[in-house]
C-alpha cells in the first residue's frame, strides 16, 4: 500500500537517512552512560560534545552555552520558570504573544499563579507583533519577554531582534522559541538571552532539545538530581539522540541554502495549484515552508479524514487532543466558521513537487465534493 504523502512538517519532520546513520553506532554498541568514567563512558561523552558544537554552530556560535533537553517543552519550562525565579520583586512581569506555543503560554499562566504579572499581548490581523503595544507594555518593571521566531500553525516571522532590543532597553531578558525556525530563517542570535530548539522539527529524533543561553545569564534548574548538564540540568544524556542532533544540525547547515530555494519552489506550487483558499497569516513575512489556509464552508476536520491519502493537519499537533480551539487563529481574530474550515500544509527537505501537485489534486476534489454536497 502506498504511504501517505506527508504534508506535515510542523509537527515533526522526517527523520534525515543520514541522522539514522549516524545514530546507529550509539543504540548497538556504543551504549555506555556518558557520565561514566570509563574509556566507553569517555567516548559517548566526547561524542556528545561534537554534537553540542554542531548544533551550537548552526544556531550560530554567539558566546553562550548549549544545554541538551528532552525537547523544547523542557527547554521553554526551564527557561521561563528558571530565569523567573531570579526576578528581583521590582521586575516580576512577563510579556509575550497571544499567538506563543502553548508550552510558553501555559508556562507564564502558571507564573501568574505564582504571584508573577503575565501580560499576553494582542497580534495585528496577520499574526505579527503590534510593536507600539509592544513598546508600551515592556517597562521597567518587566523582567522576560518572550516570542517566537516562527509561528507553528501559520509559519509567520515575528521581529525578535527588535523585540529583544525593546526588552534589553528596559533591562529585561529575551526568550526565543526559535523550534520552527532554526536553521531556515536568521535568527539574530546576539540579541537573545535564551533560545529553545528542538532536533525532531529539522529531521533529528523526537526526545532531544535544547536551551541556549548567553554568557553571564543565570537561570535556576528546573531538574534536580546529578546535575549533568553544566550543574543546570539533571538527568542521564542518551549519546544516540545528542549524535543524532548534531548530525540534524550539521545536515541544516551545509543545506540551509538548498532547502531554503526548494521550500520556495514548493509554496509558489502550491498556492497555484490551491485556488480558492485564503492565506492565514503574513504573505511576506513568514517562513514558506508552512501553509495555513481556509476556503468557506469547508470542514476541515472532515476534509482530513476524507483525504487519507496525504498526511495534514487543521493546526498544531501539540493541541490536537486537548479539545481546545486554535488560540493563533482566535487571535487573527478569524471567525470561528473560518477556523473549522482552516488546514495546514507543512511541507520541506523531501517533499517532491509531483507530491504537492498529487496532494492539491486531492484536497481541491474532496473540499468541491463538500461544496456541491452541502449546496
Amino acid at each position: 500500500m502506498k504511504a501517505p504523502i506527508y504534508l506535515d512538517y510542523q509537527a515533526t519532520t522526517p527523520v534525515a537517512p543520514e541522522v539514522a546513520a549516524a545514530m546507529r553506532p550509539w543504540i548497538d554498541a556504543n551504549f555506555a552512560n556518558p557520565h561514566s568514567p570509563s574509556s566507553l563512558g569517555r567516548e559517548a561523552a566526547a561524542a556528545i560534545e561534537a554534537a553540542r558544537g554542531r548544533v551550537t554552530k548552526a544556531l550560530g556560535g554567539s558566546p553562550g552555552k548549549l544545554y541538551f533537553t528532552s525537547g523544547a517543552t523542557e527547554a521553554i519550562n526551564w527557561a521561563l520558570k528558571g530565569a523567573a525565579a531570579r526576578l528581583p520583586p521590582d521586575r516580576r512581569r512577563i510579556v509575550t504573544l497571544a499567538t506563543e506555543h502553548a508550552a510558553v503560554l501555559d508556562c507564564v499562566e502558571w507564573l501568574g499563579g505564582q504571584g508573577f504579572e503575565a501580560d499576553v499581548l494582542e497580534v495585528r490581523a496577520h499574526g505579527i507583533a503590534i510593536r507600539e503595544l509592544l513598546a508600551e507594555r515592556i517597562t521597567d518593571r518587566t523582567g522576560i519577554v518572550a516570542s517566537m521566531l516562527v509561528n507553528n500553525e501559520i509559519g509567520v516571522v515575528q521581529p525578535v531582534g527588535e523585540i529583544a532590543a525593546l526588552a534589553h532597553r528596559h533591562g529585561a531578558l529575551f526568550l526565543c522559541d526559535a523550534v520552527q525556525g532554526f536553521g531556515r530563517v536568521d535568527l539574530p542570535l546576539e540579541t537573545c538571552d535564551m533560545v529553545a530548539i528542538s532536533a525532531h522539527k529539522v529531521h533529528g529524533p523526537k526526545g532531544i532539545g535544547a536551551l541556549w543561553i548567553r554568557d553571564g545569564v543565570e537561570i535556576d534548574p528546573l531538574l534536580h538530581g546529578g546535575g549533568q548538564e553544566g550543574g543546570l540540568r539533571s538527568g542521564t544524556l542518551s549519546p544516540a539522540l545528542c549524535v543524532g542532533f548534531g548530525e540534524a544540525a550539521r545536515l541544516l547547515d551545509e543545506r540551509r541554502e538548498a532547502d531554503h530555494v526548494h521550500v520556495g519552489r514548493l509554496w509558489a506550487l502550491a498556492l497555484d495549484l490551491l485556488p480558492g483558499w485564503t492565506l492565514n497569516g503574513s504573505a511576506e513575512e513568514r517562513y514558506k515552508g508552512n501553509l495555513s489556509l481556509y476556503r468557506p464552508g469547508i470542514d476541515a476536520a472532515r476534509l482530513i479524514s476524507e483525504v487519507r491519502q496525504v498526511a495534514f493537519s487543521a493546526g498544531s499537533a501539540c493541541a490536537s487532543g486537548s479539545g481546545r480551539p486554535s488560540h493563533v487563529l482566535a487571535a487573527l481574530l478569524l471567525p470561528d466558521r473560518a477556523a473549522r474550515s482552516t488546514i495546514r500544509l507543512g511541507f520541506g527537505r523531501y517533499t517532491t513537487e509531483d507530491e504537492i501537485a498529487e496532494a492539491a489534486s486531492l484536497i481541491n476534489s474532496a473540499a468541491n465534493r463538500q461544496l456541491n454536497f452541502a449546496a
